[in-house]
């Protein structure tokens, strides 16, 4: 069973504050002699971080300030993303305030989609895939997930830590993998598995925006996103990416909460109605339906 921290954050906290004690109370130490470091936050779309769908780069540069308060100054940092079927890379990490933020922390900034790599065979659910994996992240001496929390119109049905990993893959075209997106999402995980996960629930996308004033921490991302689905008023056990990645052995289903209650969030996460996860359900149906039948669904 797993450790998942939960912590109070608000807009005006000290967020470095908050993302230090979220790793004790997990019981997180840094192993010795790190020199590499990589972040992956969730850069998905050109909307910022005020919609609750992208990373806070505010909470980054916390995370640069910690890190190097209590590794070492001279630690070199990698924030990195990917290209995908509709957003560049360039023009995100400029929109979203990326570009300005490492040039303040002198942080580089990689497009994953440029870097280099090495093919890498995995099986999932008996089903073999090759996926590129990019060089910066194999070597990395510490791998840190900084990931969103957010409905997805399925599948998956929610986005968080394990499905942040899936924007490390440097394919930019990735609609061709939808089809078997709950399998590719575990796969990648798997050979891209990273050492800490800090969730951003500072501020939301449930059934719509909201100001949660939650960070999340854990070594675990299959325990993270399961508490990030209870939170989200989901059953992990019915999510498929989910199940698969315990089944596959990624991760812990079952966690243990230290710090603040998990009820006191959920009880004010924007949850969808009853009419809501119908609709949805219905989307994530005729959406596979369609992938299947090799329709370039984005």
């Amino acid at each position: 069973m797993s450790f998942v921290s939960l912590v109070k954050a608000d807009i005006c906290s000290d967020f470095k504050k908050a993302i230090g004690r979220s790793f004790d109370l997990i019981g997180f130490h840094f192993p010795p002699n790190l020199q590499r470091i990589v972040v992956k936050p969730n850069m998905c779309c050109y909307s910022d971080y005020s919609t609750g769908i992208t990373t806070d780069p505010k909470i980054i540069a916390e995370l640069i300030d910690f890190l190097r308060e209590n590794i070492s100054s001279d630690v070199q940092i990698s924030i990195v993303e990917s290209d995908a079927s509709a957003v560049k890379f360039k023009y995100s990490s400029k929109i979203l305030g990326y570009e300005k933020m490492s040039k303040e922390k002198n942080v580089k900034l990689v497009n994953l989609t440029e870097d280099s790599n090495e093919e890498v065979k995995v099986r999932v659910a008996n089903h073999s895939y090759t996926f590129l994996l990019p060089s910066t992240i194999k070597d990395a001496d510490l791998f840190i997930n900084l990931p969103k929390m957010k409905y997805m119109e399925g599948p998956p049905e929610i986005s968080c830590a394990l499905k942040n990993i899936y924007g490390c893959n440097p394919y930019p075209n990735k609609f061709k993998y939808h089809p078997y997106l709950d399998e590719v999402i575990v796969g990648l995980n798997k050979i891209m598995k990273p050492d800490l996960c800090l969730v951003d629930g500072v501020i939301v996308r449930g059934k719509y925006t909201k100001k949660l004033g939650l960070i999340m921490a854990s070594s675990d991302p299959e325990a993270i996103d399961s508490a990030a689905a209870r939170i989200m008023g989901l059953n992990p056990k019915k999510i498929d990416h989910i199940v698969l990645a315990e089944k596959e052995g990624v991760g812990n289903m079952n966690f243990n909460v230290v710090g603040e209650s998990l009820q006191f969030f959920a009880k004010q996460f924007p949850k969808r109605s009853a009419r809501d996860k119908i609709r949805s359900t219905v989307i994530k149906i005729g959406l596979s339906t369609l992938r299947r039948l090799g329709l370039n669904i984005p």
